[in-house]
């Protein structure tokens, strides 16, 4: 402790503050540097974090101090390229149209749950390789809504489903190698509504052909012979017709999936849903995996996207013998550090080079020949 007699009381002051000064110094030395914060370290603004990353917390975690936290994924064929497509495993976002703080449409009245927080353009650019579309008849038009028992009314309506597919245009216009999956909930009635949909918004261009779509569980075509033929948009459909109608794949001819909502998040059980073929059912090449609760709600999915996401990811594996190729879930930002993104790559990684995570892969190294990287 320091001392201070009257006739020195103004040096010891000084002394005092410069000593004080001189230890803020070496505190603020030993932490991240402005900009350059990294996964799980303090922050007190989202400037303070590297790139791919914002600063927040996980209270319903118990969580209160912020970190940084991802919010972009890494595309695993920017490290492992040249698989078959049904090797990777992808990012999806369930009800990716539903968004929070989205403009009304004039006279369209929004009173609803939601399921996302930035559009569907930011989506595709954080990472994110396919979007889950619920599609009706609505207006003599085709729109993205919430239905009630089947059924869009007005006040479950969001948008006409052009609009969301400009966005998806725009993006594979602008980034030539990358591939997106939609996942349609289909209610459409309209003779060859979805096929006139895609056209009108300039997707035609991207389809991938059902007649090249392997229906024995075969391997997909490798990303890179996909990139080539610009086949780089799949389009899936609940409605078995239209695959016959109008080319469009029938989804559960193709791909396996489990329960969506509550029971898709029920620790230590993964069922197959309803429509599906048996999880461990080697003629589909695809296997969908749904976890999201059946009500969301933001503030506890940063919770659902920590240890438990992780675990039925495990499960899900074990009830199929293979890797999930897709990962659907809610507000896919949420997390405590980590989140979905960091279970992508897990997945990506045990697939694609057998390794912890998809950063220590190697291209052109031997299988589970990896990288000494840590992962969160």
């Amino acid at each position: 402790m320091l001392t201070c007699s009257a006739d020195f009381r103004g040096l010891c002051r000084a002394s005092t503050i410069l000593y004080l000064s001189l230890l803020l110094i070496s505190v603020l030395a030993t932490a991240c540097s402005k900009r350059n914060c990294k996964v799980l370290e303090a922050c007190a603004s989202t400037t303070d974090c590297g790139p791919g990353l914002y600063c927040g917390n996980c209270t319903a975690l118990g969580k209160t101090r912020p970190v940084c936290t991802r919010d972009q994924a890494i595309i695993p064929t920017s490290i492992i390229n040249g698989l078959p497509f049904n090797k990777y495993t992808w990012l999806v976002t369930h009800n990716s149209f539903s968004i929070v703080g989205a403009p009304p449409l004039p006279g369209v009245q929004r009173v609803t749950v939601y399921n996302q927080e930035d559009t569907v353009t930011k989506q595709l650019r954080n990472g994110v390789r396919g979007l889950m579309l619920d599609m009706y008849d609505f207006e003599n038009d085709i729109w993205l809504c919430h239905s009630f028992q089947g059924h869009c009314y007005n006040f479950t309506a969001f948008q006409p489903a052009i609009n969301t597919l400009y966005e998806v245009e725009a993006f594979l216009r602008w980034n030539p190698t990358e591939i997106v999956t939609i996942i349609i909930e289909d209610y459409v009635h309209t003779p060859k509504g979805l096929a006139t949909l895609f056209t009108k918004a300039g997707l035609d261009k991207y389809w991938f052909p059902v007649a090249k779509m392997p229906r024995k569980g075969e391997d997909w075509p490798t990303v890179t012979e996909m990139v080539q033929d610009n086949h780089r948009l799949l389009v899936f459909t609940s409605d078995a017709s239209k695959e016959a109608q109008e080319g469009v794949a029938y989804q559960w001819k193709y791909m396996v999936e489990n329960k969506p909502g509550d029971p898709g998040v029920k620790p230590g059980s993964c069922p197959k849903r309803k429509e599906s073929k048996a999880l461990n059912s080697k003629s589909a090449s695809l296997f969908f995996q749904n976890y999201f609760a059946s009500y969301p709600v933001e503030a506890e999915a940063c919770k659902e996207h920590s240890a438990a996401l992780g675990a039925m990811v495990g499960t899900c594996y074990k009830a199929a013998g293979v890797m999930p190729n897709f990962l659907a879930v809610n507000f896919y930002l949420r997390s405590d550090g980590g989140g979905v993104f960091d279970a992508v790559d897990r997945m990506n990684g045990a697939t694609l080079c057998g390794c912890s995570t998809i950063t220590a892969c190697q291209a052109g190294a031997p299988f589970g020949c990896c990288k000494n990287v840590s992962a969160h």
